[in-house]
């Protein structure tokens, strides 16, 4: 993966900008050591590493205002981090870059459940937004896999989703206003705790730049009510294409459910031998979740039961209890990790319209055949949001780059069907170079101007979402 080469300029400048930075910051929040910088060599696309020139953990809007105003002035770009659980690469430094880190700004600032919202520090993981308010019978909706772990911040910036965005949507659809420290160290107030916030409606910039456009150190958002009930039904097939067709017809007959999960055969083994839930023997399964009363839930699973008996399923398991729903959900929550135990592997992240699954697993089946590759497929098919896993050995030469032409292959057929590069891990680097793939010279301008206005320098995350060739011009400005 291409990188643009460090400046032997800012380079040199690294023992100045540590002694100004511990000027505005704790001793231990600024990191220059080489081996401690080392932690923040990658993010969750680890097959790409490069430590920084420094790392910086501060823990205020103020601090982080301080470090922007120093890195502005001294000409030190900057990329900003949550918790490096990005599989795009989006967190990932460049030698002459300081980390900024948000894993310190964690706390929660204000709760006001009459007006369903929370106001929270962006460091704060995501679960444990709903971990705030759930014994006052709330929760925080967006659940990517890796909320336990993920930040805020990286939700923001990735506008990230999770199995039940279905329902309820992605980060997008639940954050009300942030607090964003742009790059000169202004800070700015966007959106607010209302549905129609005052000024320009910036948010949807904000939600989903992948820190080009400020460091987003609070954010508002909204909670909702735990639902009376959820049900889970497990239904498993004999093909991948059998029950992307499923997943089709329950959604052209106009039933919503919170979530529509998809594993195929690969996924569904290593996550039987790694989290033992207790999975069906089959080519592929579904994990279907409805919500409501129990009248309500009844005539849902009821409604999706007969749609799924057209495509003769091997198995149907609704969850009699708490205890057989948590088991359910337990293999695909340990998906990645499972499948992590048995193979390197990359995670994509194409969308496409959701009557295109059948037609598209079955491309993906062909295309691992002439890629001699072996894909596991997990994604929240509701929504047409892809997550193939290619697997591939790290440590054969050749290996990586043929990964990386066979994910290229299957996020252009995204597109060519109608989809996107991505639906909630960002482009990073990842995905940087096929933006051609998706966007003329014409579209890729428009967006460029917009980094143009919030950062004019491209001192923040400079290397990332557009294809090099398209922005050298600003990132040389």
């Amino acid at each position: 993966m291409h990188m643009p080469v460090p400046s032997p300029r800012v380079i040199a400048l690294k023992s100045q900008l540590a002694d100004r930075l511990r000027g505005v910051l704790p001793a231990d929040a600024v990191i220059t050591d080489i081996a401690e910088t080392r932690a923040y060599e990658c993010d969750g696309l680890s097959a790409y590493r490069c430590p920084p020139l420094l790392a910086v953990l501060p823990a205020s809007t103020q601090e982080v205002s301080d470090v922007l105003r120093i890195c502005h002035d001294m000409g030190v770009p900057v990329v900003p981090r949550g918790s490096g659980t990005s599989l795009a690469g989006g967190a990932m430094p460049t030698a002459d870059s300081v980390i900024l880190g948000v894993a310190r700004l964690n706390a929660v600032l204000e709760t006001d459940y009459a007006d369903r919202i929370i106001r929270v520090q962006t460091g704060r993981t995501n679960l444990s937004v709903t971990g705030a308010v759930e014994a006052d019978g709330f929760f925080y909706a967006p659940d990517p896999s890796s909320q336990l772990a993920c930040a805020i911040a990286g939700n923001i910036a990735m506008n990230s989703g999770g199995a039940h965005c279905l329902k309820y949507g992605v980060t997008t659809n639940n954050l009300l206003g942030v607090t964003m420290v742009m790059m000169d160290g202004t800070v700015v107030e966007i959106g607010g705790a209302h549905l129609d916030a005052p000024g320009l409606d910036l948010l949807g910039v904000i939600c989903g730049s992948e820190g080009q456009l400020g460091v987003v150190t609070e954010a508002t958002l909204r909670i909702l009510r735990k639902p009376e009930g959820a049900r889970p039904v497990l239904i498993g097939f004999n093909g991948n294409a059998i029950a992307g067709a499923c997943v089709s017809d329950i959604i052209k007959a106009g039933v919503l459910p919170v979530a529509i999960e998809f594993m195929d055969r690969p996924c569904i083994e290593a996550c039987e031998a790694f989290a033992h839930a207790g999975y069906p023997d089959c080519e592929a399964l579904l994990i279907i979740e409805v919500e409501g009363s129990d009248a309500e839930i009844d005539h849902q699973l009821t409604l999706i039961e007969e749609i799924a008996a057209r495509h003769d399923p091997v198995e149907v398991r609704q969850a009699r209890d708490a205890d057989e729903a948590a088991r359910i959900w337990l293999g695909r929550k340990s998906a990645f990790g499972a499948m992590g135990q048995i193979n390197d592997y990359m995670c994509l992240d194409g969308t496409i319209p959701v009557t295109e699954l059948p037609n598209v697993l079955d491309r993906i089946r062909q295309m691992s055949a002439e890629y001699g590759l072996d894909v596991a497929n997990v994604f929240h098919a509701g929504d047409g949001n892809m997550h193939p896993l290619i697997l591939y050995n790290a440590n054969t030469p050749g290996d990586l780059e043929r990964c990386e032409a066979f994910g290229a292959a299957i996020l252009k057929l995204c597109v060519e069907v109608g989809g996107c590069l991505t639906g909630e891990h960002g482009v990073g680097i990842e995905k940087r170079e096929l933006m051609h793939v998706q966007f003329n010279a014409a579209d890729l301008d428009a967006q460029m101007a917009v980094k143009d206005v919030f950062d004019p320098g491209w001192l923040l995350n400079p290397a990332k979402v557009f294809p090099l060739d398209a922005s050298a011009a600003h990132r040389a400005a």
